[in-house]
């Protein structure tokens, strides 16, 4: 499994990488981009992934998060990869929307047509995407911490809901709560995954901790300013859910802040430090 440098560039004594491979789940080239920080120069390093949200790349959070000054810091990888396959063939939304098709994976593996055969975005951010990492790159896979932003948000909480054991820290900015109880994810679930509402269960972070997954905790970021607080986020679903289990989390509404960019920026050295913390960084 092998990787090809797409660019890189020194950025506090670290360097950020874009590489580009071949992925056998999607049947597509896959980018993703790396910070590897200095420490990485002399052992392997904790890793914390960045899950993007709709219409993102790659690029979103690596250009606008301003993450690796503290992954410097602390000696943390971050991965950040694309949001769905792309390519010739990859088929988009029959309208052209931005909630659905390239750019919107949600993380899932699509089961209905035309959709199976190159959106499995599951299996590759929980299986491929880590091998090649660890197989290519100074990465400690046994110290692993996952986050996101709006539908990456919900990509984070699910996937590390659903491999407790590999994911020693899991948070998430302005997470899609229950993707089954809003918009977005009903369109989404209901042409990936098709009508069986009960199919849909891995793929809500609700539904998942109601039916025994568990965390040691959990870090929501949520700006009472987004536009799409009540409409698609619903972080309330997510509180009452882990109330009612007994799952820890620490919700926080953000006075002000919308839905960007500047929002992960303000509050990505907190996430950061949070997961050094349960990495045994700090």
């Amino acid at each position: 499994m092998s990787i090809e440098t797409v660019s890189q560039a020194r950025c506090f004594n670290g360097t950020q990488f874009v590489y580009r491979h071949a992925s056998q789940e999607t049947g597509t080239p896959m980018r993703v981009a790396v910070y590897v920080p200095p420490q990485a120069k002399s052992a392997k390093v904790p890793v914390v992934w960045f899950l993007s949200g709709l219409t993102c790349t790659e690029e979103n959070f690596t250009v606008k998060a301003g993450a690796q000054r503290v992954a410097s810091e602390l000696g943390l990888m971050l991965v950040a990869p694309d949001t769905s396959p792309r390519g010739e063939g990859v088929p988009d939304d029959p309208e052209g929307a931005y909630d659905f098709g390239l750019g919107a994976g949600f993380y899932v593996d699509a089961v209905q047509e035309p959709w199976a055969k190159h959106y499995r975005m599951r299996s590759y951010i929980e299986r491929e995407l880590p091998d090649l990492i660890a197989q290519n790159l100074p990465a400690d896979m046994s110290r692993q911490g996952i986050t996101g932003h709006s539908m990456g948000g919900h990509g984070a909480l699910t996937i590390g809901l659903r491999n407790p054991e590999r994911f020693k820290a899991v948070s998430a900015f302005a997470p899609i709560a229950s993707p089954m109880n809003c918009p977005w994810g009903e369109k989404a679930l209901g042409n990936y995954i098709g009508p069986d509402r009960l199919a849909w269960r891995d793929y809500d972070a609700c539904a998942l901790i109601k039916g025994g997954a568990r965390l040691p905790d959990l870090l929501v970021d949520q700006g009472s300013a987004d536009s799409f607080l009540e409409s698609q986020l619903k972080p309330g679903l997510l509180e009452e859910a882990c109330a009612r289990a007994g799952q820890p989390l620490t919700l926080r509404m953000q006075d002000g802040y919308d839905h960007s960019y500047f929002f992960i920026a303000t509050f990505i050295e907190d996430h950061l430090r949070w997961h050094a913390r349960r990495l045994g960084v700090v």
